[in-house]
């Protein structure tokens, strides 16, 4: 009776220990929660925007006409989900105190294409159009395109000299208050 005790116990101890060496089987199943991604929607348009003002500029009041426009007349622009954008319009009219017309331009992303990179070719918008100042000769707007829906866009210097001629440029310098007391 001993000796069967001893075989059961070492049975006993060999199935332990094959049980315990086995490898457990790994689970290559990973839980996480599922992420919806939102379908795109039809396109997506931003609001017009219309700015007046009076100006005065070179000694003389002159009045500014800055509208905003969707237009389905350009190519629209998709963000990375495939959501469409419709791609903007901006006119600018200065007018003379008399009521005549100095200057009356309409712009699109293609005004600003040389100061553009590729992607913002592609997948840019033209936002704004805003009056800055009047300097000496010239008036001077901030325009941008930017990524729709984001805060990701391009700065752009353009000024319109008392001759009628536009300069473009990329606006490079910060627009903090820090910044204007330095440079003031």
């Amino acid at each position: 009776m001993k000796t069967s005790n001893i075989y059961l116990i070492i049975v006993g101890c060999l199935a332990l220990t094959l049980m315990a060496c086995g490898e457990k089987k790994k689970s290559n199943d990973i839980i996480t929660e599922r992420v919806e991604i939102p379908k795109p929607q039809g396109p997506v348009r931003l609001q017009s925007y219309s700015d007046s003002r009076d100006v005065s500029w070179i000694g003389r009041t002159y009045h500014l006409d800055i509208n905003r426009q969707p237009s389905d007349s350009l190519p629209m622009v998709k963000d990375e989900a495939g959501q469409q954008f419709v791609d903007n319009c901006i006119t600018l009219v200065v007018s003379r105190q008399d009521g005549s017309q100095f200057y009356n331009h309409r712009f699109t992303k293609k005004d600003f294409d040389r100061y553009l990179d590729e992607d913002y070719r592609k997948t840019g918008i033209l936002e704004g159009l805003v009056f800055d100042k009047a300097d000496g000769d010239w008036l001077e707007f901030a325009a941008s395109v930017c990524h729709p829906q984001t805060d990701e866009y391009i700065p752009l210097v353009v000024r319109l000299s008392r001759m009628g001629e536009l300069s473009v440029r990329r606006d490079t310098r910060l627009d903090t208050s820090a910044n204007d007391s330095i440079d003031d």
